[in-house]
């Protein structure tokens, strides 16, 4: 396997001097960069074969991180977008109204933009050694199945350094709701 294996605070250095890293999530490996770093976001749409238009998800380990970057609080909607990212194992993903810290690349041009704030320790170590969320878009390229194993990662993006971890066992990836909607997307 030529994918190098880093830890935590390896992989936060790939995201803090422009990256793009594979990581475990919930469910499947995901690829991530700094979301205000136009530059890695463009490499991890080259490597994803994926189109701006479709946006992306942003992944934090605390509600503090993801509040720059969401019109979160006051909304008839926010008890239950708080309560529900305290549920262990059942990742939920909102599509929210975004601020505008967000750039463009990141909602797709969008007003909106989804977050997580994660339960995965390894994701919320690395969030918390950054001090931000990163990008969260499932580690394949588009089209074609989201990659479940090390192995598998590897081969769909060789060379990539991937953080050491495990997938949580999660059967399917997060559910997606739009918060203002109340609709499930995914």
């Amino acid at each position: 396997m030529n994918c190098p294996l880093l830890t935590i605070k390896a992989a936060a250095s790939v995201i803090t001097e422009g990256g793009v890293l594979a990581y475990p999530t919930e469910a499947v490996y995901g690829l991530g960069c700094d979301p205000l770093n136009k530059d890695a976001f463009q490499q991890l749409l080259q490597l994803k074969q994926r189109p701006l238009e479709k946006g992306v998800i942003l992944i934090a380990s605390s509600v503090s991180q993801v509040e720059p970057f969401v019109k979160l609080h006051n909304q008839a909607w926010t008890e239950k977008v708080l309560a529900s990212w305290q549920v262990v194992n059942q990742p939920i993903t909102w599509v929210l109204p975004a601020t505008d810290k967000v750039p463009e690349w990141i909602t797709g041009g969008r007003s909106t933009v989804a977050v997580r704030v994660t339960q995965h320790p390894d994701v919320m170590a690395l969030c918390n050694q950054l001090g931000f969320p990163i990008v969260s878009t499932s580690a394949n390229v588009s089209g074609t199945d989201p990659v479940t194993t090390l192995a598998d990662c590897c081969h769909a993006f060789p060379g990539l350094s991937i953080m050491q971890g495990s997938l949580m066992g999660i059967a399917s990836p997060s559910q997606i709701w739009d918060a203002q909607s109340q609709t499930r997307l995914r």
